[in-house]
């Protein structure tokens, strides 16, 4: 049991290094996740919209700038630990393959790739929510810190799947901005007119946004739409886990295909010639 501890410790002692090394990641959350919102704060009109929230089934009239602004606050958490996964896991893939092969548990590894995008979701989504109440007061601040929260865990997991599946960098970085991109701007009423249409319950997303909407303009709770985001994050881990088995399987044959004589046989011994 000590050994197991020692090796989840070890393994997440790692992965929160590479994390902590990863100095763009740390830009991106010091200086473009509060410029993000704050400019789509400041850069909309701030006139009301009329939307009807699912999640409720209320009619709300929030601000332009500020529905724009939780907007901006979701892409830019989902952006950041998409980003932050997708590199530690593509930077430390032979080096994963490698620790499985010598006989480092697999669940370890996961586990603790798990307690990294944790500690990263949670410190991204507080600083978020801080971000969004030094524009204005949200109506559920905990509730929408939780909502930006579940939206990081969902894109951090895919961006581990996108990293152990994609070949090259810039591949993880377009499937990466293209899935938070579309995902958000459809459910954007500003920006797309069938922000409220059926095919929005499908999209990655879409229980955050309904509950970080709900939190920033309403005083009713929606703890289900949390459950409908971690849903998604669920089956996303399972994806992204099954592909990070897949990537860090062995690819030398093994003893029982060796025991069967499909390997190469050494050479027969050649006779000592007579003296």
């Amino acid at each position: 049991m000590r050994e197991r501890t020692a090796l989840l410790v070890t393994a997440t002692r790692y992965t929160l290094v590479e994390h902590s090394r990863n100095r763009f990641a740390a830009v991106l959350i010091a200086l473009f996740l509060p410029l993000w919102t704050l400019l789509a704060y400041v850069s909309m009109p701030d006139q009301p919209v009329r939307l009807r929230l699912r999640a409720t089934g209320e009619l709300l009239t929030p601000r332009g700038n500020e529905l724009t602004a939780v907007s901006g606050a979701l892409n830019a958490v989902t952006l950041i630990t998409a980003f932050l996964m997708f590199a530690a896991t593509f930077g430390g893939s032979m080096f994963d393959r490698r620790l499985a092969m010598a006989g480092f548990p697999r669940t370890h590894l996961i586990a603790a790739k798990l307690a990294g995008l944790t500690l990263a979701s949670a410190l991204v989504a507080a600083y978020a929510a801080a971000v969004i109440c030094l524009a204005w007061t949200p109506r559920q601040p905990l509730l929408l810190a939780g909502a930006l929260f579940s939206a990081g865990l969902t894109y951090g997991i895919l961006g581990v799947g996108f990293g152990a599946l994609l070949r090259k960098e810039v591949e993880g970085m377009f499937a990466i901005v293209m899935t938070s991109v579309i995902d958000l701007a459809l459910q954007n009423p500003i920006i797309s007119s069938r922000a409220d249409s059926a095919i929005t319950h499908f999209l990655p997303s879409y229980g955050a946004m309904q509950a970080a909407t709900a939190a920033a303009f309403s005083r009713t709770a929606v703890p289900g739409h949390l459950l409908v985001e971690l849903t998604w994050f669920a089956a996303a881990a399972l994806v992204g886990l099954l592909t990070f088995q897949w990537r860090t399987r062995s690819t030398l044959p093994s003893n029982r295909r060796a025991r069967r004589g499909n390997g190469p046989r050494p050479a027969e011994p050649r006779p000592l010639p007579e003296s």
